[in-house]
């Protein structure tokens, strides 16, 4: 039976990091073993191809981790002689792919033929679930237009433009580059005048670079230097208002974390605005990752609002519910600054953490709780003792399950958009491709 994309898999306990390096990498564990440990072994297959060994917390000794390791190697061979079993369930071909795109969609087969091949490399199985995952959130970021245009893009890049200039060069700088903007490289055909006229990103994106490279070449090269070693990076990149590219709108912080090959930075631009390469990123973005959602809409959530964003709202809701704190249902643990670092201020929820710990000396101290916090954004953070505990005492006081994950409240708002919108509108909106691209997929018969 299938679950959502990459939604269900056996829950896991403390991540036993050595015993990784002996078991292949597509295992999940949690077994049943004894009165003092928990472990279910299962073969896996292509769903999440990420997965690690867990154990409880309880200690055991060398020799007992030692031989639960072998006997696992020996178990996992059992299934079908091999590391992990293919539940052999049919999966979609480029063709049947390319009947679930929509009809309006030029050269679809392309597409379809891309879908496929980038499934197959990042191990994703191509059920009808999964591959309408992906057509559903391709179709809302850019309705399969590799390097769409954006109304307004150009009026839009100036004002931001124009916002970040000071902050992020200086008073000194941004006067120089102020005037770079109206008078080169010609005042009757300057970068002021060529910006208002772009209509894609990428389009933009190249003017920029184009820019900042004369700017480096003309403009006090020294004091650029030094400007790029203050913010501790390429000062270029750091300033490029284009963060989000490609055909399923993907941070250029993601791919250039998870980048396929060696390339540089504006090599990496360059192929996020390809059709392959925007659907690369942005699908390892969207489906390489476990989470047990009920729903797809949650996944959708987390596409716009980020990671586990579902997730952790449902625990900011439980937090609310044990103490008085009316936490916005955001999704955030911890604060970030606009390059996503984490801030040394302490968040409402940090603050409204540490409050109802205060009086149990059991529970996780501050700076526990903060290092529980870090893991927010990965599956990591439901083995904390902060998640369990909240966890626990929410059930304990209030006689209900858990919630898992619930539509967090967040306003996206950029140059991009005509508008300000909320996760939920995007969710939604993606669902309903989502659905009927399902709708679809039923009419497709699959040889088992």
């Amino acid at each position: 039976m299938h679950s959502q994309p990459l939604g269900k898999y056996s829950a896991v306990l403390m991540r036993f990091h050595w015993a990784h390096s002996i078991l292949h990498h597509r295992i999940y564990s949690i077994i049943p073993f004894s009165s003092f440990l928990s472990f279910q072994f299962v073969c896996w297959n292509h769903r999440y191809p990420m997965p690690h060994l867990y154990f409880s917390k309880k200690v055991m000794s060398t020799f007992q981790r030692s031989a639960l390791t072998i006997a696992s190697c020996l178990l996992l061979t059992a299934c079908d002689g091999n590391w992990f079993q293919q539940d052999h369930e049919p999966q979609l071909d480029a063709e049947q792919i390319n009947t679930l795109i929509p009809n309006r969609v030029k050269e679809s087969q392309s597409w379809a033929d891309d879908i496929f091949a980038i499934s197959q490399e990042l191990g994703i199985e191509r059920d009808k679930e999964n591959v309408c995952t992906m057509i559903a959130v391709i179709d809302q970021e850019s309705n399969f237009i590799a390097d769409p245009k954006v109304p307004g893009l150009g009026a839009k890049a100036v004002k931001e433009i124009n916002a970040r200039l000071e902050d992020k060069l200086g008073k000194t700088m941004a006067t120089y580059f102020e005037n770079m903007l109206k008078t080169q490289p010609t005042p009757e055909d300057n970068y002021l005048m060529r910006l208002e006229k772009v209509h894609t990103e990428r389009e933009l994106d190249q003017l920029y670079r184009e820019m900042f490279d004369y700017f480096a070449k003309h403009y006090h090269v020294g004091m650029v230097a030094g400007a790029a070693k203050l913010v501790g990076q390429d000062i270029a990149e750091h300033f490029n208002p284009i963060t989000t590219l490609g055909s399923m709108q993907v941070h250029i912080r993601y791919a250039k974390a998870h980048k396929r090959s060696f390339m540089s930075i504006n090599q990496l631009r360059d192929d996020l605005y390809t059709q392959q390469g925007g659907l690369y990123y942005g699908i390892h973005r969207l489906m390489m990752y476990p989470a047990e959602y009920e729903k797809p809409l949650y996944r959708f959530a987390d596409y716009n609002s980020g990671m586990y964003s579902s997730r952790n709202a449902a625990f900011q809701k439980m937090l609310n519910r044990l103490t008085d704190a009316k936490l916005d249902l955001d999704g955030d643990l911890l604060l970030y600054n606009k390059d996503n670092d984490i801030r040394l201020q302490k968040s409402s929820s940090e603050k409204a953490l540490i409050e109802y710990f205060s009086t149990n000396p059991t529970a996780p101290s501050p700076r526990q709780i903060r290092s529980d916090l870090k893991l927010e954004k990965s599956i990591d953070f439901e083995q904390t003792d902060t998640y369990q505990l909240i966890k626990a005492k929410f059930e304990e006081k209030t006689g209900e399950k858990a919630p898992y994950a619930i539509m967090p409240k967040v306003v996206i708002s950029g140059p991009k958009l005509s508008r300000d919108y909320n996760t939920n509108w995007f969710a939604e909106r993606v669902n309903g491709r989502y659905q009927s691209c399902m709708s679809k997929a039923k009419r497709i018969k699959l040889d088992e």
